[in-house]
């Protein structure tokens, strides 16, 4: 029998997702390990999933810690492996580094080191590619992409950081500090900043318990605030009436049963906005980073808010506009399940270009949902309730659907807003349209 073989197991592809935590070590060294075996569970703002061993071996060395903040291509552990043939990555990534692509929006973790070989400092980026903020002194700054991008993102003026990094390199960690330091001492930042809450102890006033939030429901709540403070929000609501489509809908309850499948309102909603944004395709859009233009988007992916224990997740179902109301139904039921469960991967969460949020259960006649940005409409959908419309005759009891589009202002118009809104009420109101295209 050969000797064992050392074999390293790195951070598999985790998308656009940076400075992943690690909230759970599943090995120790000189556990062993199967195939597809968990060794550590990683959380990002959005979802938890673990990472499987590609080995059946021995952990001879752990080379993370909890708490440890981890991107693409990290080294995770040292296995030694009998068959070292078997599982055998067609190409291991290198050691401990992530790679270029992922290096470029994602500079940070290697900031500190110089590359190997002599490396020019890069020019600035021309005028055309940069924001506002940039042209003020930005550009003339020692910065990475991703840490120019957070920037844009929170509004900083980079001439105005002090770089912690080689050479005076201005590090993502640095303009976080900049931003807490500029709302901790009430101060403003470039782009809008706002004083801090004052710091009251409330056991003064009677008992406390402090409850910590969880990991997905803060980083949740700051995407949230994020969005509030560079969306310019603006909502739109309209009611839809629905009475034809719920009858359609509980007549196909015992194939439903059949299918083992649950049919709601939701997959007819989502099958319906993927029609009505593409004859509104500035809704299914981002504004570039200059906020001079519209990226629009040729594809349709739509996201659903899920609440779970740790808050609201959104998953994401591609290409909405071609899948039928059973195939929605059944992808609805299985991603909401994996959010529960906190088994969502990152391209599951990934890629949306539009929102619809329900609230059905709860109830409510319309709310106010914060826009998902990058994305620049998110659809809230309140609960279905029985109300007297006027016929022209007489009022006839019929199901009304709350909708509530929330909407930047900057890129959609109010009429182009309402107009959505009406458009898909039509739909909705009646389901024999979706299928006479644009």
């Amino acid at each position: 029998m050969s000797a064992p073989q050392a074999r390293e197991v790195l951070i598999p592809n985790i998308g656009d997702a940076e400075d992943v935590e690690v909230i759970e070590l599943c090995v120790q060294p000189g556990d062993t390990v199967a195939v597809d075996g968990a060794l550590i569970v990683i959380e990002s703002d959005k979802a938890s999933m673990e990472v499987p061993s590609p080995y059946a071996g021995t952990v001879r060395e752990l080379s993370v810690a909890l708490g440890d903040s981890v991107t693409t291509g990290r080294l995770i552990a040292v296995l030694d492996v009998e068959d070292a043939a078997a599982g055998e990555p067609a190409a291991p990534a290198a050691k401990a580094s992530p790679p270029a692509a992922q290096r470029t929006e994602g500079e940070d973790a290697a900031n500190e080191q110089p590359p190997a070989a002599p490396q020019p400092v890069p020019a600035p980026a021309p005028p055309a590619a940069t924001s506002p903020a940039e042209t003020s002194g930005t550009a003339k700054v020692y910065a990475g992409p991703a840490t120019r991008r957070l920037a844009r993102e929170l509004g900083v003026d980079l001439a105005g950081v002090r770089g912690s990094g080689g050479a005076g390199r201005i590090v993502k960690d640095d303009v976080k500090a900049f931003v807490k330091a500029a709302m901790t001492d009430g101060g403003t930042r470039s782009g809008g900043g706002i004083p801090a809450l004052p710091n009251i102890d409330f056991a003064k006033f009677g008992p406390t318990e402090a409850v910590p939030l969880p990991r997905v429901g803060v980083r949740g709540a700051r995407n949230l605030h994020r969005s509030w403070l560079n969306v310019v929000h603006v909502t739109q609501h309209d009611d839809a009436d629905v009475t034809e489509l719920e009858g359609f809908r509980k007549s196909l309850a015992a194939e439903a049963a059949a299918r083992g499948v649950k049919l709601t309102l939701l997959p007819f909603i989502l099958k319906a906005c993927a029609t009505n944004l593409k004859s509104f395709p500035r809704l299914n859009a981002s504004l570039n980073a200059a906020v001079d233009g519209l990226i629009l988007k040729r594809y349709w992916h739509i996201g659903f808010a899920v609440d779970t224990e740790d808050g609201l997740v959104v998953p994401v179902i591609r290409d909405v506009d071609q899948k039928g109301v059973w195939a929605l139904a059944q992808e609805i039921a299985a991603l909401s399940e994996l959010a529960r469960t906190r088994a969502l991967k990152p391209d599951q969460l990934q890629g949306g270009t539009f929102t619809v949020s329900s609230l059905g259960r709860v109830g409510g006649t319309g709310f106010t949902p914060i826009v998902n940005a990058p994305e620049v409409g998110i659809l809230g959908v309140g609960r279905l309730a029985t109300k007297p419309l006027w016929d022209g005759a007489a009022f006839q009891p019929r199901a009304v659907l709350p909708l509530s589009l929330s909407y930047d202002h900057r890129a959609i118009n109010g009429v182009e807003g309402g107009n959505f809104v009406l458009g898909l009420a039509q739909l909705l109101g009646d389901i024999r349209r979706l299928t006479l295209g644009q």
